[in-house]
């Protein structure tokens, strides 16, 4: 009986996640398998992949054969070079962990309070990226150009204009 270590489809349309499984050949591919070996998910940033790399040894020593899908994600988890005898590829991109909500938001509450240091949140929120706004611009006033006293206030021109719509409208 020749085995395969192959792909099996799940998830919904637009949206398929993968068990990498150990199945006859000559059965469907999304049909029963000998064994779940692992998981693909390409939609997710970075990709998820999790193989069971013991199992996968075990798999690739007695003959089965990998798919060239299930055999690309293999090389970059490391565990088709360990088979072969070659050298370990880099490292694959983590996701980094999530913090939770109600932690985030006791950080912020309590840096509004003023109990805390000022530490920087690991993520701002958006009313924090808008509060501190003012206080850069606040930082920096050399930066901004000196007003011209030759060059006309765009407002008051607008407001003297003849266009009731405002300087440069369209009128139609």
């Amino acid at each position: 009986m020749a085995v395969k270590i192959r792909l099996l489809r799940m998830g919904k349309i637009r949206n398929p996640q993968y068990r990498i499984v150990v199945a006859d050949s000559r059965t469907k591919r999304d049909g029963r398998a000998i064994e779940y070996i692992g998981i693909y998910q390409p939609k997710e940033h970075p990709s998820v992949i999790e193989v069971k790399s013991e199992r996968v040894q075990y798999w690739l020593s007695v003959g089965a054969q990998p798919s060239e899908p299930v055999q690309r994600i293999l090389e970059k988890t490391g565990d088709w070079q360990k088979f072969k005898g070659l050298p370990a590829p880099p490292p694959l991109l983590v996701a980094p962990s999530k913090q939770s909500k109600a932690e985030v938001y006791e950080a912020e509450a309590k840096a509004a309070a003023g109990l805390t240091e000022t530490t920087k949140p690991a993520t701002q929120s958006k009313s924090a990226k808008k509060a501190a706004a003012p206080e850069v611009a606040e930082a920096r006033p050399a930066d901004t150009k000196p007003a011209d006293p030759a060059e006309p206030n765009r407002e008051a021109v607008a407001e003297t204009a003849q266009d009731p719509a405002g300087a440069g409208a369209d009128a139609s």
